[in-house]
């Protein structure tokens, strides 16, 4: 059993495992030489040799407890025929939505269109670098992608002003989600992943009365699914106000918390294993910073089974030199 496993399954509380959102990415110089020759974002989560590859570099670097496969939350809407690109210092732009096509895709023709997520897994699962480590699979839940293929770009601008008019077209695109949901996360765990995470990045935005519909319903409904093929699920339902209720109806696993929150309650609050928390930013200071902010986490859930990770991913400018002293600090602990 893998450390991060322990925590999930046995609720140890004696070791803190730690793997880092965002962890192969753009703060690494190995994988910027490999995005120089690659602009094609897209293309590149399609490319099995090198996303296994990028999987594994901060492995290669740092003693962390688990590879996260370096994929996106959009390869689904991909999967499902909408246009989708990313646009340097914009983020992700997505092409019209037609239902009447997306409503037609075949099970088949989806899982042949992203199948290199797959090999992936497998390439990055088969590796001796993962031995003792923990493979994560992930998927957007279906609010988040949602909101990315009916506002057709991230909302960190803000959600287009008729946003919610089509009623037919939202509940369609949730059923139709959720079918496509169900296929990508079993064929993770079919080529190896371990564990699932749901990112719901923008379960912030919505108001109280419309949580239940969009964010409860659905994501248990995918959380049930995850726990029948034998996987535990963590849950990231970022910027939500009450970590408390949605953990006691949507039942994850493991909950991830972002930064905003506070640990302490969350401890006081919360029976089942947390993940994450601490600001990102923590390792834009200095290393007597990060220390004292790493330990105040590791403080609070000394007693409760705990996986230390950011409250979201790691920034770009991040020096790799302070993520090597993260790791230590967290081993050493």
């Amino acid at each position: 059993m893998t450390p991060i496993e322990e925590v999930i399954i046995n609720k140890k509380t004696n070791i803190n495992p730690i793997w880092i959102m965002r962890q192969a990415g753009r703060y690494l110089p190995e994988f910027r030489e490999i995005r120089k020759k690659n602009n094609n974002f897209i293309k590149l989560c399609l490319n099995h040799n090198l996303s296994s590859e990028i999987t594994l570099q901060p492995l290669k670097r740092f003693d962390l407890d688990a590879a996260i496969i370096f994929s996106d939350i959009l390869m689904i809407p991909y999967g499902l025929n909408q246009k989708v690109e990313f646009k340097k210092n914009f983020g992700p732009i997505l092409g019209e939505l037609n239902l009447n096509e997306i409503s037609k895709l075949d099970e088949i023709d989806f899982v042949k269109k992203i199948y290199p997520v797959y090999k992936a897994i497998k390439l990055v699962n088969n590796n001796n670098l993962t031995n003792n480590k923990s493979t994560i699979g992930f998927v957007g839940a279906p609010w988040t992608l949602l909101v990315y293929m009916i506002n057709k770009q991230s909302p960190k601008f803000k959600l287009k002003d008729n946003f919610f008019k089509d009623d037919f077209l939202i509940n369609r695109l949730l059923i139709i989600l959720e079918k496509f949901l169900k296929v990508h996360i079993k064929n993770q765990v079919e080529n190896g992943a371990e564990i699932i995470q749901i990112f719901d990045s923008w379960a912030g935005l919505l108001t109280y009365k419309d949580i239940p519909n969009y964010i409860y319903i659905p994501t248990l409904n995918l959380v049930e699914f995850t726990k029948s093929l034998n996987v535990p699920v963590i849950c990231f339902p970022r910027g939500i106000k009450d970590y408390k209720e949605y953990c006691e109806i949507v039942k994850p696993d493991v909950i991830c918390i972002d930064y905003d929150v506070d640990p302490k309650q969350i401890r006081k609050e919360i029976k089942i294993p947390i993940q994450g928390g601490m600001d990102p930013k923590i390792l834009l200071t200095d290393k007597e910073n990060l220390e004292k902010e790493a330990r105040k986490y590791l403080d609070i859930f000394k007693d409760h089974p705990y996986i230390f990770n950011l409250g979201h991913g790691v920034l770009p400018e991040t020096d790799p030199n302070m993520m090597e002293h993260l790791v230590k600090i967290v081993k050493d602990y």
